[in-house]
């Protein structure tokens, strides 16, 4: 790889050229790293539904001609200037929310929304100077969430780039630059489920399955799939998934079955398919986790109401419940 360093390399691309149409697997070609920039073999990549809502085009503003593509695994080729802690050689994931390691949001436990290398699909231009360092015959291929993985070479800035174990398989790895790692975060990270709880996976595609691994990994006692499509849920019982339901098979609301199911509602409920009614589903399957017998102090009969006027007077308690039978 030394003696493509500093040299535009020509290799494969799927190209997509306009929306919803065929790629085009053609020759492209890809120009060396600039500034904080890396040039990666890409070794493998897969398809993310990502991917496929970019190419149709049907929710947002189309960019094309476009070089899709975002799971994937590689080596490094060449570094750009000032980008020190990659080399050629190394094994590396792209990454499409990166970190520049210097922002309020890079520094914080809280946060990974960096205010330079967050995720943004409408850019199609590299950060430093806003080129593409894709072409055809000199005319400009756009990038895709600054990684275009579906090609052979690509250029990503080096804060999208996570240097991992030379002994791991890139083949298999590759699913943790994305689809794995969002799953598996949500749950772990974000729903943070105790042990012994109940979890809702809505949708068991490969981002669901990864968050009811992350929710048999955190130790809870029932992890409920949720699929309109019931061949998944053999599959699923291998990610930990307890029980499964199928919103097309009850006459109700799945959220008021998922109640029925769990005695007033599930622990956590991680949503996997981005579909809006889904989303309110999820939320009104998780039962209400207010301890309010704590501010409950006092309880007298109504014809005692005086009472609950003389506890409030002396501060003495919280709130006084007036039975109305009483």
């Amino acid at each position: 790889m030394a003696s493509t360093a500093g040299k535009v390399i020509k290799c494969r691309a799927a190209v997509a050229w306009e929306a919803g149409k065929p790629l085009v697997v053609q020759e492209v070609e890809v120009a060396p790293p600039q500034a904080m920039e890396v040039r990666l073999k890409i070794l493998y990549t897969s398809l993310c539904h990502t991917d496929v809502y970019f190419w149709e085009a049907k929710g947002q503003t189309p960019v094309f001609p476009r070089i899709l593509g975002h799971e994937a695994a590689g080596i490094v080729e060449s570094v750009g200037e000032g980008v020190t802690e990659l080399a050629p050689g190394d094994h590396v994931l792209p990454v499409f929310t990166g970190e520049c390691k210097e922002c309020a949001h890079c520094k914080s436990e809280e946060s990974n929304m960096c205010e330079l290398l967050r995720i943004n699909p409408d850019r199609k231009v590299m950060i430093g100077d806003g080129q593409t360092r894709f072409s055809v015959n000199g005319q400009p291929i756009y990038h895709f969430l600054g990684t275009s993985t579906f090609s052979e070479y690509t250029v990503v800035h080096s804060g999208c780039v996570a240097k991992i174990n030379p002994e791991a398989p890139l083949d298999k790895v590759c699913a943790l630059s994305c689809g794995f790692c969002t799953g598996f975060g949500a749950t772990v990270n974000v729903a943070k489920p105790k042990k012994g709880s109940t979890v809702a996976i809505f949708g068991l595609g490969a981002v669901g399955l990864a968050a009811a691994e992350g929710a048999r990994v955190a130790g809870a006692s029932r992890i409920i799939g949720v699929d309109l499509n019931s061949n998944r849920f053999e599959t699923a019982k291998r990610s930990g998934c307890t029980e499964f339901v199928n919103p097309l098979e009850h006459s109700k609301p799945v959220q008021e079955v998922l109640a029925e199911m769990t005695n007033g509602g599930v622990d956590r409920a991680v949503e996997c398919t981005g579909n809006i009614n889904a989303m309110i589903q999820a939320l009104e399957s998780v039962h209400d986790e207010l301890e309010l017998e704590k501010f409950i102090t006092h309880s007298v009969p109504f014809s005692e109401i005086n009472k609950a006027f003389e506890l409030m007077l002396a501060g003495q308690g919280l709130r006084c419940i007036i039975r109305m039978d009483g």
